[in-house]
Formats: structure tokens, sequence, C-alpha cells
């Protein structure tokens, strides 16, 4: 059911204008386009992840491909940090030549294309917030319509009728959309959490 729940919250923020430890993230309602109790963070910090130098530069071209190959499979959401980690002890056994520095630039990629992905998430949240805020507005029209029709000397109710019918059908849709909001917000805290777990497990490889 909790799947569910998010492949239908991810669906609704795609349609709305998409796609660590949570340190620092608290509840912050200074925002009124940010819905989610996490404070908005746009960017992870690389420096905060990977404490380690990485130097400017190419990966060397002979083991180019394994690298590239191993850091692309990194950043799968799908692949397991136990997979993951699997993945990586292959690639040390099986690709020599491997330095400090390879393991670096194999994070960076990862890291890049994780913290590409989140940004983009998070300003689909913030659009989503957005298009909820309308919602809201268009709920509070309809009960206002309603009350002037009631309070009319002769209601209309056939449209009394169909207010009430299209605000039970727009508060639906709103707790919904609610609902499954919740479920997105904790996506960015997981890649936070999953980033820092790929540099852990590529850090401890580190020779020095």
């Amino acid at each position: 059911m909790r799947n569910m729940h998010c492949a239908t919250a991810m669906a609704l923020v795609l349609t709305f204008g998409l796609a660590i430890p949570a340190t620092g993230w608290a509840a912050d309602f200074s925002d009124p386009e940010w819905p989610c109790l996490q404070r908005r963070v746009e960017n992870m910090s690389l420096g905060l992840m990977w404490t380690h130098p990485i130097p400017d530069g190419k990966i060397p071209v002979e083991i180019r491909p394994q690298a590239h190959e191993l850091a692309e499979t990194l950043v799968l959401r799908r692949v397991s940090l136990i997979e993951a980690e699997a993945l990586i002890e292959v690639f040390l056994r099986d690709t020599p030549g491997v330095t400090d520095a390879v393991l670096g630039q194999i994070f960076r990629f990862v890291f890049e294309r994780i913290n590409s992905n989140r940004s983009q998430l998070i300003g689909g949240i913030t659009r989503y917030s957005l298009a909820q805020i309308v919602a809201s507005e268009r709920i509070d029209r309809t009960r206002v319509e309603m009350d002037q029709l009631m309070a009319a000397e002769a209601p209309d109710y056939d449209r009394v009728d169909a207010l009430k019918e299209q605000l039970d059908w727009q508060q639906r849709i709103y707790r919904d959309r609610a609902q499954a909001l919740t479920y997105v917000c904790e996506t960015p805290v997981l890649l936070e959490k999953r980033t820092f777990a790929l540099a852990q497990a590529l850090a401890k490889h580190l020779q020095s």
C-alpha cells in the first residue's frame, strides 16, 4: 500500500511540473509555497558528503567505461545499498588501477546526478503546493456561492445540489493530493540519506 501511495504521489508531482543524515531538516512554515515539514534545502553539499580531495580531470581511459557503468548503476534508486556495496566490491576486484581519485570522481558523478534529480523533485513539490493553494481557493469560492444561494429568499436548490456535489469532489481531490504529498515530502530526505550512504560505501575503500 505504501508503494502504491508513493507511486501515486510521484505521478502527481510530475503532473504539476516535473520528472544524510537529515541534519538541519526541521519544520519550517515561513515559506507558503513549501508544504513539507522538512525545511527546503535546494542543493546538497558535496563537501559534507565527501570530505576527501577530488582532483579535477577525467577517469583514466582504460577504466572509464567500467567506472561510468558503476556510477550510473549506483544512481538508480532501485539498486539497494547492499547491492551497491556488492557492485563496488566487484568493480574494485575486477578493475586494476582504481585510485582514491577515481573513487572520488565516481562519487562526484553519483552526487551530481542525484542532486540534480532531487532539485527537480523539490521544484515539482513547490509547483504541486501552488496547485493545492489554487484548489483550496476554488473550494472556498464554491462554499461562498452555496452560502449566498442558501441565504436567498428563494434558494435555487438545484444549483445548491450541483454545488454540493462539486464541493464534495473538489474536497476529495484536495485530500487525496494532500495525503500523497506527505510521501513525496520524504523523498528529498531519502535521496540525501542514500547519497551519504553511497559516499560511505565508496570511501571505505580509500587507501589514504
